[in-house]
């Protein structure tokens, strides 16, 4: 009987990694991402330069204050499909035009937050049904917060709903148009937005630093850690610098703003947290920590299979409903008015009538009375001729 041959590279437990990478080339990857701020800081062409293609055409702002009537927060929904080196992954882009574009921006966040929590709560309804293969997944992955580059420090808008969309979504803070700040300026608005987000206990996304990573790894992260809130500079055109290379970036009189030069903004930071190194740690902490959070709080509150009571506190109708608890307490008070006016004419129609009504009775009493003289005086005259 011939001995067994030995096996030198063990079972195969090593190999799992490579049957993993299989399936996961084989299906392809579903990332989705929202991004969030003003109108005019350069989400759509930020999104555009991230994957390099455009998902999103430039929006016309010029008629943005024709839509005051509306003040509403809206979303969109941009899907694509991008292939690079035959690995095929699933992009959906969240947008939300009209946040922070008006006076009063009370509530303007409420279809953001609203949106978030719908798509926990629709992939969680999916989960209970019997037949779950194919599950819609609209779960954001990563929220992209663009800051104005004003140099002071974050607004009280942005402090409200970072601290709403950090508990729900991993949130990663960018400063929009970063070529607008000089690099002393820059550094400085950036430790004060550290300050105020460490102050207000908001939560951001940051990349963790393993003890088994390599030093690399390691040290890569921690750069990241350093770098937020990222500053970005956003551009699709193709410019020329001076020593005679075509990159990516805006053209000034004083030079070139480069796009992925690292000493001018932290674009190639954040395109390696998003797609390059972080994707998949994004894509687990969303369903590890920010869904599983959402399930375990409606579970506590419902009942199996109970649906989730609808909010109708959207901005809109609630000031709706104000205009007209205002104008309905006005008709009340304008027809009470009416009312006593009509109530005190009649009081004194009353009061006219009653008067009318003893001056008759006067002289009804005062002809009886001149009857009864009368009367009298003709029955003296007769018995005297008798």
């Amino acid at each position: 009987m011939a001995a067994p041959v030995a096996m030198s590279d063990g079972i195969g437990i090593a190999n799992l990694p490579n049957q993993r990478h299989k399936i996961v080339a084989k299906h392809g990857a579903h990332f989705t991402v929202m991004v969030v701020g003003e109108s005019g800081l350069g989400k759509t062409t930020l999104v555009n330069t991230l994957f390099s293609t455009e998902l999103s055409p430039a929006k016309n702002y010029n008629r943005r204050h024709h839509k005051q009537l509306d003040k509403l927060t809206e979303v969109e929904i941009i899907k694509a499909e991008l292939e690079e080196k035959q690995f095929k992954t699933k992009l959906t882009v969240i947008d939300t035009p009209g946040f922070g574009d008006y006076v009063n921006n009370r509530d303007s966040w409420a279809p953001i937050v609203d949106f978030i929590d719908d798509q926990h709560e629709a992939y969680m309804r999916q989960e209970q049904q019997p037949q779950r293969q194919d599950k819609i997944d609209l779960r954001v992955h990563a929220c992209l917060y663009f800051i104005r580059p004003t140099g002071h420090t974050l607004k009280p808008l942005d402090i409200e709903i970072m601290k709403r969309l950090g508990t729900r979504v991993n949130l990663i803070p960018v400063i929009a148009k970063a070529d607008t700040l000089t690099q002393n300026d820059l550094a400085l608005f950036k430790q004060r937005i550290r300050d105020t987000v460490k102050a207000q206990g908001i939560r951001i996304y940051q990349p963790l630093i393993e003890p088994d990573d390599d030093a690399a790894a390691s040290e890569h992260a921690r750069i990241l850690l350093e770098a937020m809130p990222f500053s970005i500079i956003g551009s699709t055109e193709d410019v020329t610098t001076p020593d005679g290379r075509v990159v990516k970036g805006r053209e000034y009189l004083w030079g070139v703003a480069e796009v992925e030069n690292e000493n001018h903004c932290d674009f190639r930071k954040l395109r390696s947290l998003l797609i390059r190194t972080h994707m998949l740690d994004l894509i687990s902490t969303t369903e590890e920590l920010h869904y599983e959070n959402y399930r375990h709080a409606q579970m506590e509150v419902r009942k199996p299979g109970e649906q989730k009571p609808r909010k109708f506190e959207n901005p809109k109708f609630k000031e709706e409903e104000e205009a007209l608890r205002k104008r309905f307490t006005e008709q009340v008070k304008a027809e009470e008015a009416r009312f006593r006016q009509w109530e005190q004419h009649l009081i004194q129609e009353r009061d006219r009538l009653n008067k009318d009504l003893e001056l008759a009775h006067s002289a009804i009493k005062a002809l009886e009375a001149e009857l009864d003289n009368l009367q009298a005086g003709y029955g003296r005259g007769t018995s005297n001729r008798r």
